[in-house]
């Protein structure tokens, strides 16, 4: 589904390279959670599991909770398996992320948008650079989340950002800088996620509400793996996978996803085009 090839400028190279020299390349598969993330909010809502294989996030009508990763990673893959809350599940959010800090920060979103029992979740995915987004891209999912454990990826190299599923590519979103497109590449961001209420606008528009009654709700996590450069400030000779895009299987898998399952398109919003389609959309 990957291919390797190099159309970064020689002065970008030069620049990511210098960035690259402050960072260490890490393989971590079967992370122990304790060794990895801090749960950071919630008030016992959050809870590291089975020997720290496993972390489970709660909300309940007082609060919700999250967890976020000790390290920073400038490009990479990373990988974790989430099993969604099940049954009646509106109003939820269930959110994993990669962000900076600061007014200009980068960040690239999956949520997932909780549905009434029977109804499909939507995946709600996202780009931030330099602080602007408003890039999403939604989709239903051709399984149901919330009975078995399913790898999320997201990839990120100076290129592109992949969204995948189980290995499949459900989204790119091309480096486009030649064409004044901000695109996240000089600050080193941290894994996030959380479990919280969005009745507000989460499920159909806000119209479905969270049922307290089937509180509180539980996601799972398990299956962490990071093929990444954890950014530490110190200097290292690593190198990174800064070239792998989708090769020609990847984007006719990418093409089924969107011909299928993408419910929602920025770049064919007529209500927010008015203006002409934002630079980005206009790339290849």
């Amino acid at each position: 589904m990957i291919s390797s090839s190099s159309s970064i400028s020689y002065a970008n190279q030069i620049t990511l390279v210098a960035l690259l020299l402050a960072c260490s390349v890490i393989i971590a598969s079967g992370t122990n959670f304790y060794s990895d993330f801090n749960i950071t909010w919630g008030n016992g809502r959050a809870q590291i599991i089975n020997n720290g294989k496993m972390l489970t996030l709660s909300l309940d009508k007082y609060s919700g909770s999250g967890f976020e990763s000790k390290n920073q990673f400038l490009f990479g893959q990373i990988d974790m398996q989430l099993k969604l809350v099940p049954g009646n599940s509106a109003g939820t959010v269930t959110s994993y992320y990669l962000s900076s800090k600061g007014k200009t920060w980068d960040e690239i979103d999956f949520e997932f948008l909780g549905n009434l029992s029977g109804s499909p979740y939507t995946i709600h995915t996202n780009v931030f650079a330099q602080g602007k987004g408003n890039r999403e891209q939604q989709f239903h999912l051709w399984f149901d989340p919330t009975t078995a454990f399913h790898t999320y990826s997201i990839l990120w190299n100076p290129h592109n950002i992949v969204f995948s599923v189980d290995s499949i590519p459900i989204r790119v979103f091309n480096n486009a800088m030649n064409k004044g497109v901000e695109f996240p590449t000089k600050q080193p961001m941290r894994i996030y996620s959380s479990l919280w209420n969005a009745d507000d606008w989460a499920t159909q528009g806000g119209r479905v509400k969270t049922d307290w009654t089937k509180a509180p709700f539980h996601a799972v996590y398990r299956g962490f793996r990071s093929r990444a450069c954890i950014w530490s400030g110190g200097a290292s000779s690593a190198k990174v996978w800064m070239d792998d895009r989708l090769d020609a299987a990847g984007y006719r898998k990418l093409r089924w996803v969107q011909n299928k399952y993408m419910i929602y398109n920025y770049c064919t919003d007529s209500s927010r085009v008015k203006q002409g389609l934002p630079l980005e959309c206009e790339v290849p």
